[in-house]
């Protein structure tokens, strides 16, 4: 767990990057909030708050007496909205350091090229 950041967002993170990785499929049940504070050493009133926000944003759903499953049309949502946080987090930063530095589009994508070569030659995985 990172120090810096809610322990329930992180819940909430861990279960998206399950449902982004395929291990939780739509229509799967997710661990109950006991198993995730069990797993997590955590309170469970803190898993449950992780497990809600999943709820609001429509990632997973209560099944009332049954559990909570993955809903339909989840693993887009979660990587829909982690594509514009990427954008907003990561990529208009580099682009504006980039512009600082006299760097151009061109020459910006093609550092990105590079490092994308090499992080192939690791253990690091990217998407082609």
């Amino acid at each position: 767990m990172d120090e810096t950041r809610p322990i329930f967002v992180q819940v909430a993170e861990q279960i998206e990057n399950q449902i982004l990785a395929g291990l939780l499929a739509e229509d799967a049940q997710i661990p109950s909030t006991n198993e995730l504070a069990g797993f997590l050493r955590i309170n469970p009133a803190t898993a449950l708050k992780g497990v809600n926000m999943l709820v609001d944003a429509g990632i997973v759903e209560k099944r009332r007496g049954i559990g909570m499953f993955v809903t339909s049309g989840a693993r887009e949502r979660v990587a829909d909205r982690r594509r514009r946080s990427f954008a907003d987090e990561f990529v208009r930063p580099l682009i504006v350091e980039a512009s600082t530095l006299g760097i151009d589009a061109d020459q910006l994508i093609d550092l990105v090229r590079a490092e994308c070569a090499a992080a192939a030659n690791t253990d690091v995985r990217i998407a082609s």
